[in-house]
């Protein structure tokens, strides 16, 4: 068995970023504990949460629970990946679902540093849609798209569905548009899209930590709250050693080959886009599927670049290559259940388990099943 190396006076830091802190008890205890993991990864000496009056050392790696803006990057000594597990954007709409569609023609508003040409050359990779940051604007995109069907309104920081409504006429637009306000439509932005039957979505992403580099594909489960709502109930990845690239040369079906490049391809377009970006962890959600009537697209939905739902898998899978340098890939598993009645597997991590106040009681864990060995190596 192989153990990372210690980096020297290496730290882990878990940041929040001011009027951003983790939504709920357990979102908040599941980053300590996947930052707890990446301290293993890393051989750090100190897992903390982060001090303002406290100086850090060069090696200190963050672990923040928000895709960061450049001032807060820039404060907190962060310049490349290796000094972060998540991502920076030059400007806040990156990190929001409205990066992924151009306006409509003839757009009244676009928020400081949009960039025209992304939504022409990312055209092809998403969903047909828009993004608006005005009522007419989101009008003018909407009838243009009801022409086709129905119509998915998404406001641009929800998580796991939420924030989301079908809209099949202008009326039901209206009542949305009234209830987000003036105000935050032009501070935030709207998503309007295509909406489809029958869809598969595919998670695809990459990760590295420093030394470490991994890239997968896989699927997300739905399972049942404690309020007896369908919500995010984990991911079953395929991780392999390496970049996209090394998970492009891998066996796969035709429809999720499709799906990683496509992901790949749009990673490429945000990073000529906005020079400025800066991604350690990379998680991109894509869609394929039928609309009302009958053609199938694919397309990116949204990105990710902070701590999310997959990385206990994504962290697992790293923490087994760094133990078995022989190891070329794993399948691991993130589970999210709610209620009393709970099977954890006795090869899981557990990172929550507990009553949270909002959501009741949690159980969140990840597993991670060995995959192929490198030819002639020992075990």
């Amino acid at each position: 068995m192989h153990t990372p190396s210690t980096e020297p006076h290496a730290i882990v830091v878990v940041f929040h970023r001011d009027g951003h802190a983790a939504r709920s008890q357990h979102e908040r205890a599941t980053q300590r504990a996947l930052a707890g993991q990446l301290a293993l990864l890393l051989g750090a000496s100190e897992c903390v949460e982060f001090d303002a009056a406290r100086t850090y050392p060069p090696q200190r790696y963050f672990v923040p629970d928000d895709t960061l803006p450049v001032c807060i990057a820039d404060r907190l000594g962060i310049v490349t990946g290796d000094d972060l597990f998540g991502g920076v954007v030059p400007y806040p709409f990156v990190g929001t679902k409205v990066v992924v569609h151009g306006l409509p023609p003839g757009a009244q508003v676009k928020p400081e540093g949009w960039q025209d040409l992304l939504g022409e050359s990312v055209r092809d990779l998403v969903l047909p849609g828009f993004s608006a940051f005005t009522g007419a604007d989101a009008r003018a995109a909407t009838a243009q798209l009801l022409a086709d069907g129905s119509v998915r309104l998404k406001r641009p920081s929800g998580i796991g569905g939420t924030g989301q409504a079908v809209i099949v006429d202008k009326t039901e637009l209206e009542a949305h548009l009234n209830a987000i306000g003036d105000d935050t439509l032009r501070t935030e932005g709207i998503v309007l899209e295509r909406n489809l039957r029958d869809i598969t979505t595919f998670s695809v992403g990459e990760i590295h930590v420093r030394a470490h580099r991994a890239s997968y594909y896989g699927v997300q489960r739905l399972t049942r709250n404690n309020r007896g709502h369908a919500v995010y109930g984990g991911s079953d990845l395929v991780v392999v050693r390496g970049t996209l690239d090394a998970l492009l040369r891998e066996p796969m079906p035709d429809e999720t080959r499709a799906a990683v490049e496509c992901a790949r391809a749009f990673h490429a377009a945000i990073r000529s886009a906005f020079p400025g970006f800066i991604a350690s962890r990379r998680n991109y959600d894509v869609a394929s599927g039928v609309d009302e009537s009958g053609h199938r697209h694919r397309g990116v939905l949204e990105q990710s670049w902070r701590i999310g739902g997959a990385s206990g898998a994504e962290i697992g899978a790293l923490r087994a290559f760094a133990n078995d340098p022989a190891l070329t890939s794993v399948r691991a598993s993130t589970v999210e259940l709610y209620g009393a009645d709970v099977k954890v597997p006795a090869n899981a991590v557990i990172v929550y388990q507990g009553i949270d106040a909002h959501s009741g009681r949690v159980t969140k864990f990840f597993t991670v099943e060995p995959g192929p060995r490198m030819k002639g190596a020992s075990a």
